[in-house]
């Protein structure tokens, strides 16, 4: 019999497997895509010769104070320590000293940041030198309304950045499965903004009503009916950041692309080239989908996981079997998101978020509205095994026992198989051919 192998990423290392050449499908994977060579060098260009803005140095006054948002140490693969040396060079040649600088962490309501990770995502040097601060969605005091969105969302964003007179957005551009995109207006909401703010747009991503579950126009790849991403940009134009540099990563996590200018385009232009990497033409839905969220870190925990099984669901035939490869080494982090699970029911989860809504119980949410669907095994650290079940999913440490498992669940008795090695950012694109 032939067989095909494969190896995929797992936590710091890989896991190998293979299965009948006659049952393999389709391998869903990014297209091949060229590192930046130089990244300072690609960032000084970019600030040179912005899309839809004058060149940065040409927009600031030596008295301006200046904030800088960056993503939290989830997004550490966005390289800022890469990208800000130089952005910073940029706002000292147009006269601003380091002292009139400050970089805000754009946590949204997630957890504040240590020293030591700031200093991961900044780099040492720029901690040394320039104020760095973490955003607290709870501070009230702290925060600035600026009035209301069309669809009634009360915006209220960081004292620091509404006060200042100038606001460059930093980040990355991958595909995100509540607003389409990530990177862009993101870094405003849930970014900088307050924990009201963010809980009122995000509850977008929900039906109407108590019971519709999830809002279909809240997807990867979706923005132009998108409710959730459309509000977002409405609270973004409330605070009309003057610049953002984005950046895009290829399917081995090197930057590829490099995006500036106006808070707008120079993302819109970056959506394209994650399209371009990540959107995958798929001939339809397998039987058996195997799928690695790629490694650390996107597999530290089951809730930064959530990506790669919502991608993995939409290769599957209703009632296949999915089988997800992830560490998962701090599975009960964070601890808000891992409480989630004590609900009863799905439909009980609903109703807590409509109440009060977060993106932890909603990741949270998500994944088990997948599990309804098809069945889902994870291989992943054997200590990780009753905390899964709570999560309807079934655990196992073999590869070999996955695949002993998934033929078993699965109902067709030669089933197609898809893999997924880059399940965290690839997107399946279903009835076009490859």
């Amino acid at each position: 019999m032939k067989v095909k192998k494969f190896s995929l990423k797992y936590g710091h290392g890989k896991v190998e497997f293979e299965i009948p050449s006659s049952q393999f499908y389709f391998e869903v994977k990014g297209r091949d895509y060229p590192a930046i060579a130089d990244v300072s060098q690609a960032v000084s260009y970019a600030l040179n010769h912005p899309i839809d803005s004058p060149p940065l140095r040409e927009i600031l006054k030596p008295s301006d104070r200046v904030v800088i948002s960056v993503n939290d140490i989830t997004r550490i693969w966005q390289r800022m320590d890469l990208v800000l040396p130089q952005l910073i060079e940029t706002v000292n040649s147009a006269g601003v000293p380091d002292e009139n600088i400050t970089i805000i962490v754009a946590v949204g309501g997630h957890r504040h940041n240590t020293p030591e990770e700031i200093c991961h995502i900044c780099g040492q040097d720029i901690v040394e030198r320039v104020k760095v601060v973490n955003h607290d969605a709870y501070d009230r005091e702290n925060m600035i309304y600026l009035g209301k969105t069309s669809r009634g969302t009360e915006v209220a964003i960081n004292r620091i950045v509404a006060e200042a007179d100038r606001l460059i957005l930093t980040g990355g551009i991958v595909y995100h499965y509540m607003v389409g995109y990530g990177g862009g207006r993101k870094s405003v909401l849930p970014g900088i903004s307050s924990i009201k703010t963010i809980q009122q747009n995000h509850l977008w991503a929900l039906g109407p009503t108590l019971g519709s579950g999830a809002n279909p126009n809240s997807q990867s790849g979706k923005t132009r009916g998108s409710e959730c991403h459309e509000d977002m940009m409405e609270v973004a134009g409330f605070v009309q950041p003057d610049f953002i540099v984005n950046v895009v990563p290829n399917p081995q996590g090197e930057l590829a692309g490099v995006f500036a200018g106006n808070w707008l385009s120079a993302w819109q232009e970056g959506t394209k080239l994650v399209d371009h990497i990540y959107a995958v033409p798929t001939p339809g839905r397998a039987d058996i989908v195997i799928a690695s969220a790629g490694g650390f870190p996107k597999d530290i925990n089951l809730y930064q996981t959530g990506k790669t099984i919502d991608n993995a669901y939409w290769a599957v035939k209703d009632k296949g079997v999915v089988v997800i490869i992830s560490e998962c080494p701090d599975i009960l982090e964070p601890l808000e998101f891992s409480q989630w699970f004590e609900y009863s029911s799905l439909f009980e989860i609903e109703k807590a978020l409509r109440n009060n809504f977060t993106i932890p119980g909603w990741v949270a949410w998500k994944a088990l509205d997948c599990t309804e669907r098809a069945a889902c095994i994870m291989m992943t650290r054997p200590e990780n095994a009753n905390f899964l079940k709570k999560a309807n999913m079934i655990p196992t440490s073999s590869m070999a026992e996955a695949l002993e498992m998934a033929y078993r669940l699965c109902p067709k008795k030669d089933p197609t198989i898809t893999i997924m090695p880059q399940c965290a950012n690839t997107l399946p694109i279903l009835n076009q051919a490859p």
